[in-house]
């Protein structure tokens, strides 16, 4: 079939790069001048399957209340007039439940386990590099009744197959020696030793060139304006090329992987996805005392962010803004980054000299992705992945493969059928 693959970030050029190893002709289509240059670009460069947790989780709403007031807050909802944003918001309150909380973790860890092995597969076959690391996640606590709910995560995700524990205070500190300093503050520790880090932007970079050289044809700098449905399926996707005016492509078939944009683009077609945008927040510093930063990744649980090492830089990403699609960066959440850069890793990092970044997040209420068929025959959704795309990416792009050929991926995942 004849394949377009809207959006060229991380599941984008993903999904273009396993459809086209099935078999399948595919344009990937992106309105950026090149690929993984909006949500892809400077994110925290975790591959985190053992991070499961989903953010809807049983209590939360306390800890949102306490939030609410601060302008750095881990996560921050600004209220709009906006129902798309209130729809989300309930849909959210309802995924905190205990049961829910524990489908939508074990869900998302059989995911993130099947992309994990995947993205291994891929760069055993492309040699792709991109400041790759598999030296494990160490994720640390402040506060003594989180830490007791991370305990009882990880042995949820242990039970599951999933090598997660939690480590003595020595065991941290020889994983990250130079958090030793924070020994006194720390309520404990779990170490993930089958995550691993990495540039997403670099690898999209990367294995984009491969696309293009095993025959995707590559179509930036040209904006989806809409989807043409007729009959109940697809026809054509309707494009704005800048300086060239509109533009209709025929194909058989559409991925939509616009990630925070696929709702606005589904919904003149009666289509409704819970999927809003989580702004997330970045620094990027160039390591000038590297003995003194990370060593791989650091996933602080006080203030919800990671920090990694990537080659001679350290990235400080994290947070979650609710507050609709402006790009505009909060000097505020930009200096809480810093701030705790500073005071985990301090002399690691030229910290007045970094480099700041925002992206909109595709966040489901759930955590969990849409991956698979809608009712337009011909129009397939891989989208809201919220801060899981690098992630996720490669088993949801293969996944997505599997099924448009009429197969079923080997994972426990409520994949979407068309109805």
């Amino acid at each position: 079939m004849r394949f377009a693959v809207l959006g060229g970030g991380v599941v984008g050029v993903t999904t273009a790069w396993y459809l086209r190893a099935a078999g399948h002709a595919v344009t990937l289509i992106d309105r950026q001048p090149g690929p993984a240059l909006e949500t892809s670009y400077a994110n925290g460069a975790q591959v985190s399957a053992g991070h499961a947790e989903p953010w809807a989780q049983p209590g939360l709403w306390r800890k949102l209340l306490r939030w609410l007031p601060r302008e750095d807050a881990p996560l921050l909802f600004r209220l709009r007039l906006d129902p798309a944003q209130w729809r989300w918001s309930l849909l959210f309150l309802a995924e905190c439940r205990s049961d829910r909380f524990q489908n939508n973790l074990r869900q998302i860890l059989a995911l993130g386990t099947y992309s994990r092995a995947r993205l291994r597969e891929l760069r055993q076959l492309t040699g792709i590099a991109y400041d790759e690391l598999d030296q494990g996640i160490l994720n640390i606590y402040e506060d003594r009744a989180d830490y007791a709910r991370a305990v009882e995560v990880t042995r949820i995700v242990r039970e599951l197959g999933y090598e997660r524990r939690p480590v003595s205070l020595d065991e941290a500190l020889a994983h990250e020696p130079a958090l030793a300093h924070r020994r006194g503050w720390l309520a404990g520790a779990t170490w993930t030793p089958p995550d691993e880090t990495g540039d997403a932007f670099r690898f999209c970079q990367s294995l984009a060139a491969q696309c293009a050289r095993a025959g995707v044809e590559m179509r930036f700098d040209t904006a989806v304006h809409s989807l043409e449905v007729g009959g109940g399926r697809l026809r054509a996707v309707n494009l704005q090329v800048p300086g060239m005016g509109p533009e209709r492509l025929p194909f058989d078939a559409c991925v939509v992987a616009l990630g925070s944009y696929s709702a606005r683009l589904l919904q003149p077609l009666g289509i409704r996805i819970p999927v809003y945008p989580a702004k997330g927040y970045s620094a990027t510093l160039a390591m000038h005392a590297p003995e003194y930063g990370p060593r791989s990744s650091v996933t602080d649980e006080t203030s919800k962010i990671v920090l990694t090492r990537l080659g001679d830089r350290m990235r400080i990403a994290g947070t979650a803004e609710f507050n609709g699609y402006g790009l505009e960066l909060n000097a505020v959440r930009c200096a809480a980054l810093v701030a705790r850069g500073t005071l985990l890793f301090p002399g690691a990092a030229d910290y007045a000299a970094a480099t700041f970044w925002t992206g909109l997040r595709p966040a489901t209420p759930s955590n969990r992705p849409l991956i698979g068929a809608t009712r337009v025959e011909g129009l397939w959704l891989n989208t809201g992945h919220g801060t899981l795309g690098w992630t996720e990416a490669c088993g949801s792009a293969h996944a997505l493969s599997l099924l448009v050929d009429g197969r079923v991926p080997a994972l426990a995942f409520d994949f979407l059928t068309a109805r």
